[in-house]
């Protein structure tokens, strides 16, 4: 079983994300997939390893020494798959596609220096839609891709990265919680049509009963940069805020200087998953695993 680590990257991937719907989901394969893997690991060592729950799985006695064994082996691997890199020595520009959050205000500066480092190569970024990134990985333009909003696709692997979360934004203070009637107190710079900021506040928006149709719309801009752009440029006036929907990582500078307010509804969080993805094909790519690897263990 130890020369077949798929089945051991299986389990280590249910152990972590304590869900085999979610490991199948970051694996890129079916959750009888993973069953039939875990089932095989059982047979092969003639004892219950994994026991589900209602809120989760648990690890038997037996499953917690395999774990520790399992994470043994797993550096071991990272380790010789660096030394082979090392042999192959292969020279390549590695292409790097983020939807436009993540590309300019998450990944850019140090991370990509420190990503070409860990590959000994040079790395470009490509910022774009969510959409034309996976089109570009599709077309071989780009080896992965970093995106906000998961668009599934059979030919891809998705591997859930970052938490996001979106938040109010104001020019000028505001009340820290807002009641669904403030909201049409203020002017609004909202994201265009079509943008998965834009879709993930309209769900929540319908939730609360309320129409954007209502609000007062100042302009509707196509990214992160040109509503931040467009709040620092707008009259401060605190009888009429200037606000947007951002998320928390592209304002974080700002507010933290005084710039810019944050604020959140009553009783709900615009929750959203930043996902790494990648060619199926490439799954046992080295130089692909290496960077969603390396990423993956929070060194952007």
């Amino acid at each position: 079983m130890l020369k077949d680590f798929v089945k051991m990257e299986t389990f280590l991937s249910v152990v972590r994300e304590r869900s085999f719907s979610r490991a199948s989901a970051k694996l890129g394969i079916s959750q009888p997939a993973v069953t039939q893997q875990i089932k095989f690991i059982e047979k092969y060592l003639a004892c219950k390893i994994i026991e589900r729950k209602k809120n989760g799985i648990r690890l038997t006695q037996e499953g917690e020494e395999l774990y520790k064994i399992a994470i043994r082996l797993e550096k071991e691997i990272y380790s010789s798959e660096r030394d082979i890199l090392k042999i192959i020595n292969k020279k390549m520009t590695f292409r790097l596609g983020a939807s436009y959050t993540i590309g300019t205000h998450i990944i850019p500066g140090k991370c990509l220096n420190t990503i070409g480092k860990e590959i000994d190569n040079d790395i470009v970024l490509d910022v774009d839609v969510s959409d034309k990134i996976i089109n570009k990985i599709k077309d071989r333009k780009l080896d992965i891709g970093i995106i906000e909003s998961p668009i599934i696709d059979s030919d891809l692997i998705y591997r859930e990265w970052l938490e996001d979360e979106l938040i109010v934004v104001s020019n000028v203070p505001i009340s820290k919680t807002l009641n669904t009637e403030e909201l049409y107190e203020f002017d609004w710079v909202c994201r265009n049509e079509g943008s998965h900021t834009r879709r993930v506040v309209s769900e929540v928006f319908e939730e609360l009963g309320i129409s954007c149709n209502s609000f007062n719309v100042l302009s509707e801009v196509s990214n992160t940069t040109s509503v931040l752009q467009t709040l620092k440029k707008s009259e401060r006036n605190p009888q009429k805020p200037v606000v947007s929907i951002l998320s928390k990582y592209a304002v974080m500078d700002e507010i933290a200087n005084g710039e810019l307010f944050e604020a959140r509804f009553r009783g709900y969080s615009m929750i959203r998953k930043f996902f790494i993805i990648y060619l199926k094909e490439n799954k046992h790519n080295a130089y692909v695993e290496n960077v969603v690897n390396y990423i993956l263990a929070g060194n952007c």
